[in-house]
């Protein structure tokens, strides 16, 4: 199988049609494929994030990574650009939405598209991954220890981000979550309220809770990162995008 694949910095109408920055990588090969929508941890828009965008294109699947930071620092530096955007509270729910739908919307009218398209997030994008399936009409989301879908930020931490569970019965595709047991936000307890509200809506999900690992523990450039969780949920998702996104 021919496995080149090609990234390149893109521009896509995000929310209100803002022209945006986004991180497109796919494979050169023969479609149809399906798209997988990569939401950027609150760090930002930076190279382990793009890294993440090129496996998945490694993977068979054209990824692309909108900059949810570009308006308030388009060129700056990842740092820079999100503490610019943590200064202001965080990115809006209703921005964030938007600029999915656009990501999703670029995906689909791509000729290599099968129609299908995923997303996924990790930290603060694992929650905005939860809102973008409940507010979007999609085919598979991931949520990776996505924080504050059940339960509110600490008084003194920057961020306006508030709980969406009561938003479960949207929910648009399945679910699948990767959390960790040392984690504490979210935390364990946190997670089975949100697999509560998953059951009592009758949605399709699947999650697993790594013993070991807490925040972070896909992040290879971090002390968080636990590699045996790291490579379990890599071949969930996987196998998770395998069934939603074929086809």
């Amino acid at each position: 199988m021919y496995d080149a694949l090609m990234a390149e910095t893109v521009r896509i109408n995000g929310h209100q049609g803002d022209l945006i920055e986004a991180y497109l990588a796919r494979p050169l090969r023969a479609g149809p494929v399906g798209g997988v929508v990569v939401i950027h941890h609150a760090p930002g828009y930076d190279e382990p994030t793009k890294q993440i965008t090129r496996r998945f294109a490694a993977g068979g699947y054209t990824a692309i990574c909108p900059n949810l930071h570009y308006r308030e620092a388009p060129g700056a530096a990842p740092d820079d650009a999100a503490a610019a955007v943590r200064a202001t509270g965080g990115v809006p729910d209703e921005r964030l939405v938007g600029d999915v739908a656009g990501a999703a919307g670029y995906l689909r009218n791509l000729t290599s598209s099968n129609g299908k398209v995923g997303v996924i997030g990790y930290c603060s994008g694992g929650r905005q991954a939860f809102l973008a399936a409940c507010s979007l009409d999609l085919d598979a989301a991931v949520d990776c220890y996505g924080a504050f879908v059940v339960g509110r930020p600490p008084e003194g931490m920057p961020t306006t981000a508030g709980p969406i569970v009561h938003l479960t019965n949207a929910l648009s595709c399945p679910l699948l979550g990767l959390f960790g047991a040392e984690d504490s936000y979210p935390a364990p307890e946190q997670v089975a309220e949100l697999e509560q509200a998953l059951q009592a809506n009758g949605k399709t999900y699947e999650f697993h809770t790594y013993d070991g690992a807490g925040h972070g523990f896909f992040a290879v450039d971090r002390p968080s990162y636990r590699p045996e969780a790291a490579t379990d949920g890599w071949r969930r998702i996987f196998d998770f995008f395998s069934r939603c996104l074929t086809g």
